[in-house]
C-alpha cells in the first residue's frame, strides 16, 4: 500500500532511539499517523514541527498497519509561530482540536484546506486578524463532521433577519425578538458567521464565537466519545476573553 499527499503536522512523539510517530492532517487521507525513521534526528526535527506543511509518502504492507512516512518540508511555519504568544496559542488549539475531534483516516479535504488558510493567517498576523477565521474553521469542522449549525433562519419564527442567538440545544439560530425572554440561556451569534464583511470583527464577537463553537464541539463531538475539551482550546478561550 502506498500514497502521496500534502499534510499538516499535528503532533510528534518519540519512538525508540531515533524514530518518531507523527500525526498529521492530510489533504486526501484525513488525520493519519505514521512512523518516520530517523524522525528524532537533528536533520528531521525542524521539519517535524506542529503547523508545518509536508509532502508525504506513506507506505505499509497492509492498509490497517501504522506504516512509514517519508517526508519533505513544503512550508515551514513553526519558527515564526513560536515567536508569537498569540500564534502559538492558536496553533496549539488547532492541533489539539483536530486531533481530538477528527476520526482517523477519514478524508475531509475542505477541513485541510481551511486549516492551511488559518495557519497562514496565524503566521502572518495577530489574534485580532485571525480570531474570527479560527471560529469559522471550527464551525466548518462541525459541519464536516455532521454537526453543522443551522444559521439560515430563526428556529422559533422562521424569520431570516436580526439573528443574534443560537439555541445551545439545537444549534439553530434565534432572532432577537424571539430570543429576548430567554437570552440568558442562549448563546450569542456573532455577525461574522452570517457573512458579515467586517474586515476586523469586534473582539467581543470573536470571544462569543469561540464560546459558540466550543460548546458544540464539546457537546456533540467530544463528550459522546468520552473526551473533554483540550486544555489548549480552553487557553484560546482565555485569550479571546482578554482581547475582548
Amino acid at each position: 500500500m502506498e500514497w502521496f499527499d500534502d499534510a499538516i503536522v499535528l503532533s510528534v512523539r518519540p519512538h525508540g532511539e531515533s524514530s518518531a510517530i507523527v500525526e498529521v492532517l492530510s489533504h486526501g487521507h484525513g488525520r493519519h499517523l505514521g512512523l518516520v525513521r530517523g524522525g528524532a534526528s537533528r536533520r528531521a526535527k525542524p521539519a517535524l514541527q506542529s503547523g508545518n506543511l509536508l509532502h508525504l509518502n506513506w507506505r505499509a504492507r497492509l492498509n490497517e498497519h501504522l506504516g512509514n512516512f517519508t517526508i519533505e518540508l513544503a512550508r515551514a511555519r513553526a519558527g515564526d509561530m513560536l515567536e508569537s504568544r498569540e500564534a502559538l496559542a492558536g496553533l496549539n488549539a488547532f492541533c489539539a482540536v483536530v486531533s481530538a475531534a477528527m476520526p482517523e483516516r477519514e478524508a475531509h479535504e475542505q477541513v485541510f484546506d481551511a486549516g492551511n488558510i488559518l495557519l497562514d493567517a496565524m503566521q502572518e498576523g495577530r489574534f485580532a486578524h485571525w480570531g474570527a477565521l479560527y471560529v469559522r474553521f471550527e464551525a466548518g469542522l462541525l459541519d464536516a463532521l455532521g454537526f453543522g449549525l443551522d444559521l439560515s433562519r430563526c428556529a422559533a419564527s422562521g424569520v431570516v433577519d436580526n439573528l443574534v442567538y443560537v439555541s445551545p440545544r439545537t444549534g439553530r439560530a434565534v432572532s432577537r425578538e424571539a430570543g429576548e425572554p430567554y437570552k440568558e440561556r442562549l448563546l450569542k451569534l456573532p455577525g461574522f458567521l452570517l457573512g458579515s464583511q467586517n474586515v476586523t470583527p469586534d473582539p467581543v464577537e470573536v470571544a462569543a464565537g469561540l464560546r459558540l463553537t466550543g460548546h458544540f464541539l464539546l457537546e456533540r463531538v467530544l463528550q459522546p466519545h468520552g473526551k473533554q475539551m483540550p486544555t489548549a482550546r480552553i487557553l484560546l478561550d482565555s485569550l479571546g476573553a482578554r482581547e475582548s
